[in-house]
């Protein structure tokens, strides 16, 4: 059972909706979030623009590849990735990524540093301005969460605040085209996310599964306004196994499908160690940006395996 949490809630009553949500993150890794702080008219204007985008030529789409940079930034067309890395079939979504907003001339990008690279646009009025606005709104909401999680934990309200600034969060478009049929066809692979929570908004249409640790694949309900909600691998790391990063996949749709994902990750020095009050380490301290290199390359490697 995937709860519904209201995030009017964390105002209102904010130890019963602690309490809610510890339990959700322990149990599934999953829950649905009603009444997130990220305007419906923002919402509205990214699936739009989205649309336009992915509705171009392949050609044009083409000169964004996020093949042509080691910064995870621009179009994945479909086939770029294998989410599940134990398959061979390549997933049929095509992606369009977009990171923390740096300059040409930011220190960090002319360093080369990993991740820290600037974002790749297309010619489409307005898309920069809004695809930004959302991704700095899920920042606001994904650090508003990670404040209610750090006192279910135990931890000052505050704690991962500074953690998480200049994030190496990525924000990413997904398109799913129609089933088309093909025998052992998949949307997205059976995986994990990587990081520490995963903010999705969905157009609506099914799709969308997860694999409970001791059951079988049950489908994500579709709450209207309401985002999914779920921990990623490097929070069930930094809280020693006490949250569970869920396996989850995406079947071939009826229709094509569209969602958002915003997948909030630390700042890249941030050292991931067992947090105070989770009991003998189960892991190696690691850098978040290390560890997201590893995750990503395995990711990427899979689809160019023989």
């Amino acid at each position: 059972m995937i709860p519904v949490l209201d995030w009017n809630h964390a105002a209102t009553d904010r130890s019963k909706f602690t309490a809610d949500l510890g339990r959700a993150v322990r149990e599934t890794g999953f829950f649905l979030l009603a009444n997130a702080a990220v305007s419906e008219d923002l919402r509205g204007k990214v699936f739009v623009l989205g649309d336009a985008f992915f509705g171009q030529p392949e050609d044009a789409k083409a000169r964004l590849s996020i093949l042509d940079t080691p910064h995870f930034r621009g179009w994945g067309k479909p086939g770029d990735e294998s989410l599940d890395e134990t398959r061979p079939e390549v997933d049929s979504k095509e992606t369009f990524n977009i990171g923390l907003d740096l300059s040409a001339d930011d220190p960090r990008v002319l360093a080369g540093e990993p991740f820290r690279g600037v974002n790749r646009w297309p010619d489409i009025p307005g898309f920069a301005d809004t695809m930004l606005a959302y991704y700095n709104a899920c920042h606001v909401q994904a650090l508003g969460l990670l404040s209610v999680m750090a006192e279910d934990l135990g931890l000052p309200r505050d704690h991962f605040d500074a953690l998480f600034v200049d994030p190496l969060s990525a924000m990413r478009l997904l398109h799913y085209p129609a089933a088309s049929g093909q025998q052992n066809e998949i949307g997205a692979g059976a995986h994990t996310d990587y990081g520490a929570i995963t903010l999705l908004l969905t157009d609506g249409e099914p799709g969308l599964q997860v694999k409970p640790r001791d059951g079988d694949w049950m489908d994500v309900p579709h709450v209207a306004g309401a985002f999914v909600v779920n921990i990623g691998d490097c929070m069930m790391r930094w809280t020693n196994d006490i949250y569970v990063s869920t396996p989850h996949r995406v079947l071939p749709p009826k229709r094509r499908r569209r969602s958002v994902a915003f997948f909030c990750e630390a700042h890249p020095d941030t050292v991931v160690a067992a947090l105070p009050g989770t009991g003998e380490p189960k892991y190696p301290p690691i850098r978040a940006a290390d560890y997201l290199a590893s995750r990503l390359d395995a990711t990427y490697a899979a689809k160019e395996a023989p």
